[in-house]
C-alpha cells in the first residue's frame, strides 16, 4: 500500500484527495490542513459578511468526518506541516507527528500581503472561515465606517457587502485604478458604478498610518475607519517548499513542470502556491484561481495513479459581480501586451447584451486585444449588467481552441431576442477585427492627442444635438447622414471621425475612404474616450 500526503485541504488539495480515492481504493491518503476547516467555499466568504449568504454552514462543503465516511480520507485540521525530509520521505507536523510518504502534494495556498504600515496589526483579512468569523464579530453596532485597503476583486466584493450593511465604505487603491487586471478605461466603468452605489474610491492612495478609528494617506487626508480590512493581494505559501530545498521562482511560487512535479519528482505542487504556464507567452506566472487549483489537483491524482497526462496553460479567466454589474477578463490586458512588445490591434465595442427591441437590453462594454502579426487573441475584457460571463467564456473557449480574432465573426452562437442578437457582441468583435485586417484604420483613445498633433482633424459624425450636449474638445460636427454632401470640406485634411460607440464612425470612415479622403475611426467612439477621462480627472 502506498501513502500520499497532501499539505493543504482546500481547493487543490481536496481535489487531489478525492480524485486519488476514486482512482485507488487501497492508497492511504492523509490531508494536513493548517486551519480548522477543509473544502470550504472561500469565494463565498464576502457574501456571508453581509448576509447575502445567511447560513455559515452552507460555506462548509465537507468536514473531516464526511470525507472519512465517503472517501476514507485521513483529514487532520489545525495541523501544519513544518518540515520535509526528502531523503527519508517524511513530513513533520507542528504536533510532532512524523508521517512517511510515497508521494507528497503541496497545496498550502497563499497568505495576505501585509505591508509595513504603522498600525497594520489592526487590519483584518479575508481568506479563511476563521477570517470571516473575525470580520463579522468586529462589526458591532459602534462600527459605522469601513476602510478597505486594496481595490482588487476581493476588496471590491467586500465593499459591496459592507454597503449592504449600510456602512460608510472607502476603498483605497495605491495604483492609478481599481481592478488592475483590467485596463483603465474599462475599470473606470466599474468605478463609476461603485461610486453611484455609495462606495468612496481613492486611487493613487498611499496609506501611511492606521489609527484607532481612522487611517492616514500620504497626501494628508484622514479617512474614517472604525474597521480596516487589508485586501492588497496574496503571496504564495512556499516557505515549506523552500526550506526543503525545492526550486522556487522569482515571485515566490513553487516551480513545477507540466505534470505539476516540483524539482523533486515525487513531490507535486498545485494551487495558489504553485507557478502556472501563461497561455499567451508560456512563461511562468502566478494565478490564484480556484478553478485552476481544482483542475491541477485532479491532474496530479491521475499522474500519481499511473495516467500519463499534462497540464494545459492558464488563461486567468476571472469575473466579479458588484451591485448588479459584472466585470470579467481573460488573458492579457493592453498594458501587458504593449509591455511585452506585441504589435497590437485593440478593439472596443459597446453593443447591447441582447436584441435592442426586446425589453431589458443593457449596454455591454467589450475590449479585445489581438496580435496584429498573427491574428491571435491575446485577451479580452467585458463590463456590463448582463451577458458578461457568456461573452468572456466564449472568448476564453476560443483562445483555448486556437481560434483567431477573425474567426469570432463566424461563431454560431445561440440566438433568440431575449438572449442575444443575430449579430452577437462577440461576432461584432470579429467583424471589427476583419475590417482592420483589411485596411480600416482606427485610433485608440490614448493615441488621440498625438493624432491631433500630427494634423488629424477631429470630426464628430453624431447628430447636432449629441454634439451640443458633449464632444471631444476641438471637434467639428458633420453628421454622418450629411457627410456625403459635405465630404469636400474634408478633402484637404486627414479626418479622424468618431460617433457614440464606433458604428457610425465606421460608416463615415468607409465613406470617406471610398471618396479618396484619408480617414480613421476613433475605436470605441466617444463612449470609450469618455470612460478613460473619468480616471484621469
Amino acid at each position: 500500500m502506498t501513502t500520499t500526503v497532501i499539505v493543504g485541504g482546500v481547493a487543490g488539495g481536496m481535489s487531489t484527495a478525492a480524485r486519488l480515492r476514486r482512482r485507488d481504493e487501497e492508497m492511504e491518503i492523509i490531508v494536513l490542513e493548517a486551519s480548522g476547516y477543509v473544502s470550504f467555499a472561500n469565494c463565498g466568504l464576502p457574501y456571508h459578511v453581509s448576509g447575502v449568504i445567511p447560513d455559515r454552514q452552507s460555506l462548509l462543503l465537507q468536514t473531516p468526518e464526511s470525507l472519512a465516511a465517503r472517501f476514507n480520507l485521513d483529514v487532520r485540521v489545525n495541523t501544519r506541516a513544518v518540515d520535509i525530509d526528502r531523503e527519508n520521505r517524511i513530513v513533520t507536523t507542528d504536533t510532532g507527528d512524523a508521517i512517511g510518504y510515497d508521494h507528497l502534494v503541496l497545496s498550502p495556498g497563499a497568505s495576505p500581503v501585509i505591508p509595513p504600515i504603522p498600525g497594520i496589526e489592526r487590519a483584518l483579512h479575508l481568506r479563511t472561515v476563521e477570517d470571516v468569523d473575525t470580520v463579522i464579530a468586529a462589526l458591532s453596532e459602534d462600527v459605522t465606517s469601513v476602510a478597505i485597503i486594496g481595490g482588487g476583486f476581493i476588496g471590491l466584493e467586500l465593499a459591496e457587502n459592507m454597503r449592504h450593511r449600510d456602512l460608510e465604505v472607502t476603498v483605497i487603491e495605491r495604483a492609478p485604478q481599481i481592478l488592475t487586471p483590467m485596463d483603465e478605461e474599462m475599470a473606470a466603468i466599474v468605478e463609476g458604478h461603485l461610486v453611484d452605489n455609495g462606495v468612496r474610491i481613492i486611487t493613487n492612495g498611499d496609506t501611511t498610518d492606521i489609527g484607532p478609528d481612522s487611517l492616514s494617506l500620504s497626501d494628508g487626508r484622514v479617512i474614517p475607519a472604525d474597521l480596516v480590512i487589508a485586501s492588497i493581494g496574496v503571496r504564495p505559501n512556499s516557505e515549506l517548499a523552500a526550506k526543503a530545498g525545492l526550486a522556487v521562482g522569482e515571485r515566490g511560487g513553487i516551480k513545477v513542470d507540466d505534470q505539476q512535479r516540483t524539482s523533486d519528482p515525487v513531490i507535486f505542487a498545485v494551487g495558489d502556491a504553485a507557478e502556472k504556464a501563461d497561455a499567451v507567452s508560456g512563461e511562468d506566472t502566478l494565478v490564484p484561481l480556484a478553478q485552476t487549483a481544482n483542475r491541477h489537483g485532479r491532474l496530479v491524482a491521475d499522474i500519481i495513479t499511473g495516467r500519463d497526462t499534462r497540464r494545459t496553460s492558464t488563461l486567468g479567466t476571472a469575473i466579479v459581480g458588484l451591485f448588479g454589474m459584472a466585470a470579467g477578463s481573460v488573458g492579457w490586458n493592453e498594458r501587458h501586451a504593449r509591455a511585452a512588445g506585441r504589435n497590437l490591434r485593440v478593439i472596443h465595442v459597446h453593443p447591447v447584451d441582447h436584441a435592442g427591441y426586446y425589453p431589458g437590453a443593457e449596454t455591454l462594454h467589450l475590449k479585445l486585444m489581438v496580435d496584429a502579426d498573427t491574428d491571435a487573441i491575446l485577451g479580452a475584457q467585458a463590463v456590463g449588467e448582463a451577458g458578461v460571463d457568456k461573452r468572456i467564456d466564449v472568448i476564453a473557449t476560443a483562445m483555448r481552441g486556437g481560434l483567431t480574432a477573425t474567426d469570432l465573426a463566424d461563431l454560431e452562437l445561440a440566438y433568440a431576442p431575449q438572449f442575444g442578437s443575430a449579430k452577437d457582441p462577440v461576432n461584432f468583435l470579429g467583424y471589427v477585427n476583419d475590417n482592420m485586417v483589411n485596411g480600416e484604420r482606427t485610433v485608440q483613445w490614448h493615441e488621440l492627442e498625438d493624432a491631433v498633433a500630427a494634423g488629424w482633424k477631429l470630426v464628430d459624425v453624431r447628430t447636432p444635438g449629441e454634439f451640443a450636449a458633449d464632444t471631444i474638445p476641438g471637434s467639428v460636427n458633420i453628421p454622418v447622414d450629411d457627410l456625403r454632401g459635405r465630404a469636400e470640406e474634408l478633402r484637404d485634411a486627414k479626418s479622424l471621425v468618431f460617433c457614440r460607440v464606433g458604428l457610425r464612425g465606421h460608416v463615415a470612415a468607409s465613406l470617406l475612404d471610398n471618396l479618396g479622403i484619408e480617414a480613421a475611426n476613433l475605436d470605441g467612439g466617444f463612449m470609450t474616450w469618455e470612460h478613460a477621462q473619468a480616471t484621469r480627472g
